[in-house]
C-alpha cells in the first residue's frame, strides 16, 4: 500500500453527472449505484460502458441498495422503501421518526454480510443526539440498535464479520463493535479512531481486504485510509474539491476506488457533484444486497 509522500495515485472523474450532493456509493452487478440526495435521484454508472441512469423518487434519498431480489431498497424523507426500477414505483416500508419531519431523514446505509440492512437518520439542523441508527432484517423487521447520534453515517464489517465500524459524524470517531453474524447484535463499543487531528469531517467508509478503513473526509478534501487495530494513518488520497462524501471498491477485481462529492452553495468548485476514481494499490470487498 502506498504511504504518503510515496507518490498518490491518479485521480480522476468518471461519467458525466454533476450531482448536488452525491452520496452512498454501491458497487453491484458492475455497477456503481449512488444517490444525489438534494437531487432526489437515484442513480447507476457503468464504468466500462459509460452508460448513466437516474430515477427521480420525489424526496432527499440518503441511500439506494440493490435488493438480491430486484429493485431498490431506499431511504429518505419519509423513511424506508422499495423503489422500482423498470416502472418509477416507490412502496413505502416505514417510517421510524415522522414526528421528527422535516428536520430529520434517513442518511448513509449499509448492508451487513447476511444481508441485513443497517442505516441511520441525520438531523439536517444539527440537533445532537436526535438520530438513530436501525436495522431491518430480511423479514423486514426495524429495531432500534444505537440511538441518541446526530448525523449517522460511515459502516462496514471485518472480512471475517466479527466486528462492524459505525461513524457519527459530529464526534469525529469511528467506533468498533463486536458483532455477531448470526444474530445481528452488536455489543463491546470502544473507539477504534478519534480522526480529531485530520482536517474535515469523517463521513462515508468502506474497507478492504486487509481490514483496513478508507474514509471519505467531508471539508477536508481527502480520502484516509486508518489501520483500526493501531488507529495509524496509513494513506491520504487527495481529492480537488471541497466535499468528498463516500466511497466504495469496484470494478472487475474489485481495485477501483469510487469516491462521491457534493456541491457546496456557497463554494464555486469544478469538478464538485462529480464522481472520482482512483486505484490505491489494493483491493476492497464486495457489496453486499439487501436479501429481504
Amino acid at each position: 500500500m502506498q504511504k504518503r509522500g510515496q507518490g498518490a495515485p491518479m485521480v480522476e472523474t468518471i461519467g458525466k453527472r454533476i450531482s448536488r450532493w452525491g452520496e452512498g456509493p454501491v458497487w453491484y452487478d458492475d455497477v456503481l449505484w449512488y444517490v444525489d440526495i438534494e437531487g432526489h435521484e437515484i442513480c447507476s454508472l457503468n464504468p466500462k460502458t459509460g452508460e448513466e441512469n437516474s430515477w427521480e423518487v420525489g424526496e432527499r434519498v440518503g441511500f439506494a441498495i440493490p435488493r438480491a431480489k430486484g429493485g431498490i431498497l431506499m431511504g429518505g424523507d419519509n423513511g424506508l422503501a422499495f423503489f422500482d426500477l423498470d416502472t418509477g414505483e416507490k412502496t413505502p416500508l416505514i417510517d421510524p421518526e415522522p414526528e421528527k419531519k422535516p428536520d430529520n431523514r434517513f442518511n448513509d446505509g449499509k448492508c451487513d454480510p447476511q444481508g441485513r440492512l443497517w442505516a441511520g437518520t441525520i438531523s439536517t439542523v444539527k440537533k445532537e443526539g436526535d438520530a438513530t441508527l436501525y436495522r431491518l432484517d430480511t423479514e423486514k423487521e426495524l429495531t432500534v440498535q444505537f440511538p441518541n447520534v446526530t448525523n449517522s453515517n460511515g459502516l462496514c464489517w471485518t472480512k471475517d464479520g466479527s466486528a462492524m465500524f459505525y461513524i457519527d459524524t459530529p464526534s469525529k470517531k469511528i467506533r468498533r463493535f463486536d458483532f455477531d453474524g448470526a444474530t445481528g447484535e452488536i455489543s463491546n463499543e470502544s473507539i477504534a479512531v478519534d480522526t480529531v487531528a485530520w482536517e474535515g469531517s469523517p463521513d462515508g467508509m468502506t474497507i478492504d481486504e486487509n481490514d483496513h478503513l478508507w474514509v471519505a473526509f467531508c471539508r477536508g478534501s481527502a480520502v484516509r485510509c486508518f489501520d483500526p487495530e493501531s488507529a495509524e494513518l496509513l494513506d491520504t488520497i487527495e481529492i480537488p474539491v471541497t466535499g468528498p462524501t463516500s466511497c466504495i471498491f469496484g470494478g472487475d477485481d474489485l481495485s477501483t476506488l469510487y469516491i462521491t462529492s457534493g456541491k457546496f452553495p456557497n463554494l464555486e468548485e469544478e469538478g464538485a457533484g462529480a464522481v472520482y476514481a482512483c486505484t490505491p494499490g489494493v483491493r476492497g470487498r464486495p457489496s453486499v444486497p439487501y436479501a429481504g
